[in-house]
């Protein structure tokens, strides 16, 4: 971006922050203002309509029609004073994505007029066509009748000129039909099992909130270059392309000075996002060229969710202003790192409390102990459960790659605290604890924090990581819905915490102390889950080795992390805890088996026609240069030439070899594909283009990248790696 241009964003910016009365660029004076928020809400309702939107906030209470009718009109009033036209239930279809119709709050009147309106019925619900949205067989596309249903616990938004009205998304018999709905349900099921369990140490604890903070890595490349791409345009990665000769050995971009016209674009989607309430606080380049992450402040998971697809969709409209298109894709390049989305979660209280975070003494410290280990104890049990939750086509390219974890799940909680956690299982005795044991316990575990304090071993090659306060679920993809994790930790972690509500107070029952009743119980939990802890490098090939000793599962593609979904353990668990149905449960398997097939179905298609189109004829091209030059030797030099042009002989027979090898691999992929469309079973023809289709793709980017090496760039229309990667 020229200086001219970057002074002129700056002066952009500074006219809209002074039309929002802010003092200095003060963030404190704009942060929320286009959201629907609390302080909007004490402005325009009634304390009545207030209370009401607050109890069904904190604690799902039903919203009655004349209260829905006042914040209706409410919100309508607060959204036409900031220029809206149009409202819209904004919703998260299984498409990955959000989804949106927009309707004028107009409505014509007899006399020719109009007026503004937005009533209740309006607001509470909508019947928007839903024939088109992936369902997984749980309607016909002749009953296209679905519902979008008011979310208060999320608050709405204004975007450009709409009203955005967060929502779930249910089928016309009442299955979901979008991430939303099990993700509040699996909220609901961890607050009651978290509270139940928090009474042993807190009676005021009355409510648990999951929370979540994550980290956004991205790509931004050119847009024209990017618009000569068709491979990124269709499938949001590079499949061909030879790796420059400087890639990110030197480590230069880490963590360096941001490329101006890349921070011209931070700046404005800060300043956006600011405005709508996603608390963006952290920027800077990440490892690969032209590779970035954003992160915001930890929030309750729901808005969390929200506020990351909202800040991927500013993403994308603000890039192509400052000409540039975003990649979320998590491995757009290979050769070089990839992109994640970590998941940051933990449990806080209503009274303020981090149930992961350390105390000050023993009693806190046997909560944190308490909550640590029983998430430990839900891994160890479902590990199979939180892989499937991040497979995808797309992040399969980047698991187990050097910059990302393994596909095989294992926590990592730093060495001391495995320590601790043996000193704590080897020391508990059956039977009745002595006074000695109970003081040296109370000792061991009131040095908790310092043993935090100096806990710096964290392991950047694990899946899922203690990290302080938190665990750190790394693997999952950059362009991943963060429900599909939360739904998944949610659910498994309240599992095991009713399990263990129910065996300590067995415990208390027989005679046990309560305090004594937890250590017995959190002993049988570590020893129970120490298969899945993992503190060396999980992308060793001892580490492979170790884990299938352990009965850890290695899946290293989608079909085969999915599987678990058709499992009765798995139908049991979501449908006994009712965040899904088995019914549901089968056509999200569905719906994720034919994504990932689409997903492999579109980069073959694509990937043929680059070569029919691109690369092949510049091969031809370069031969036809390459023979030119032969005979006008042979002209000029007569027999001589025979030795003289052994080199140019050389080249005619490399291009030729790596020529027919593009064309032959195209001709058998498309062959597989064929026949990989003819299966009708989708578990099957998942499998056929995972393992017959796909491993085609590597061995024709072979061939054309050999062909790259030596084709005149003039001839190569493609641009090169080399300019996506460096282009500022």
């Amino acid at each position: 971006m020229s200086s001219v241009r970057y002074a002129a964003l700056e002066e952009v910016m500074q006219r809209k922050a002074k039309g929002l009365n802010v003092n200095n660029g003060k963030v404190s004076e704009f942060y929320g203002s286009n959201v629907f928020n609390r302080v909007a809400m004490r402005a325009h309702l009634t304390e009545e309509a207030y209370e009401s939107v607050v109890n069904a906030m904190n604690h799902g209470h039903r919203i009655e029609r004349d209260i829905a009718d006042q914040v209706a009109m409410a919100m309508k009033d607060w959204a036409l004073a900031k220029g809206a036209t149009h409202y819209t239930h904004w919703f998260q279809p299984l498409t990955g994505a959000t989804a949106e119709k927009h309707d004028a709050f107009f409505t014509p009147t007899s006399d020719g007029r109009a007026i503004e309106q937005f009533e209740g019925s309006l607001l509470v619900q909508q019947e928007p066509d839903a024939s088109s949205f992936p369902n997984g067989g749980i309607r016909n596309t002749f009953e296209a009748r679905g519902y979008t249903a008011w979310d208060p616990s999320s608050p709405a938004f204004i975007i450009g000129t709409t009203l955005c009205i967060p929502t779930v998304f249910i089928s016309y018999t009442g299955e979901a039909l979008d991430y939303k709905m099990p993700l509040l349900k699996a909220l609901d099921v961890i607050d009651k099992a978290a509270t139940d369990v928090c009474q042993y140490f807190d009676k005021n604890i009355t409510k648990v909130r999951a929370t979540l903070g994550w980290e956004q890595e991205y790509f931004l490349v050119d847009a024209g270059l990017y618009n000569a791409r068709p491979d990124l345009m269709m499938s949001g990665r590079t499949l061909l392309g030879q790796m420059p000769a400087k890639g990110q050995q030197l480590d230069d971009h880490y963590f360096g000075s941001i490329p101006e016209r890349a921070l011209a674009f931070m700046q404005e989607l800060e300043f956006e996002s600011l405005k709508l309430g996603i608390p963006i606080k952290t920027r800077h380049n990440e490892v690969a060229p032209n590779q970035f992450e954003c992160a915001p402040v930890y929030e309750e998971a729901d808005v969390a969710v929200d506020h990351n697809l909202l800040l991927m969709d500013l993403m994308e409209k603000i890039a192509r202003k400052h000409d540039f298109r975003v990649l979320f894709h998590e491995k757009p390049f290979a050769g070089i790192n990839g992109s994640g989305k970590h998941n940051n979660w933990s449990l806080g209280t209503n009274t303020g409390v981090n149930l992961l975070s350390p105390g000050k003494n023993p009693k806190t410290n046997l909560r944190f102990l308490t909550f640590f280990v029983n998430t430990i104890k839900a891994i160890a049990d479902n590990p199979d459960i939180l892989r499937a939750s991040i497979a995808s086509a797309t992040n399969d390219h980047r698991l187990g790659g050097n910059e990302a974890p393994p596909a095989i799940i294992s926590v990592f909680i730093g060495s001391q605290l495995s320590e601790m956690l043996d000193k704590l299982e080897a020391s508990i005795k059956a039977g009745k604890m002595t006074p000695e044991a109970k003081t040296e316990l109370k000792l061991s575990i009131g040095k908790i924090p310092q043993l935090l304090l100096d806990n710096t071993d964290r392991n950047r090659t694990s899946p899922f990581a203690f990290t302080g306060n938190k665990f750190e679920f790394r693997a999952v993809g950059s362009t991943a819905n963060c429900s599909s994790a939360m739904i998944a930790i949610n659910t498994i972690v309240a599992d095991q915490l009713a399990k263990f509500k129910v065996a300590v107070d067995e415990r208390i029952k027989k005679g046990d102390k309560k305090d004594e009743a937890l250590l017995k119980e959190l002993q049988v939990l570590i020893k129970e889950s120490k298969k899945i802890r993992f503190e060396g490098n999980g992308y060793g090939e001892e580490w492979v080795k170790e884990a299938k000793k352990r009965g850890l599962n290695n899946f290293l593609d989608t079909p085969s992390a999915l599987k678990v979904m058709t499992s009765k353990e798995y139908k049991k668990l979501f449908s006994k805890l009712d965040i899904l149905s088995e019914r549901e449960i089968d056509a999200r398997y569905e719906v994720e088996l034919e994504n990932y097939i689409l997903k492999l179905q579109i980069e073959a298609r694509v990937l043929g026609d680059l070569c029919n189109t691109s690369v092949i004829p510049a091969a031809i091209a370069y031969q036809n240069i390459v023979l030119e030059n032969l005979r006008g030797m042979k002209e000029v030099f007569g027999s001589a030439s025979d030795k003289m042009t052994n080199s140019q002989k050389e080249l005619l027979a490399y291009v030729n070899k790596h020529l027919q090898g593009v064309y032959s691999k195209v001709n058998e992929m498309v062959e597989e594909r064929k026949k990989a469309n003819a299966v009708q079973d989708t578990a099957k023809k998942a499998d056929a283009y995972c393992h017959k289709v796909k491993p085609l793709f590597e061995e024709i980017k072979y061939h054309a990248d050999r062909l790259e090496r030596v084709i005149d760039d003039e001839l190569w229309k493609l641009p090169k790696l080399r300019e996506l990667l460096f282009s500022k």
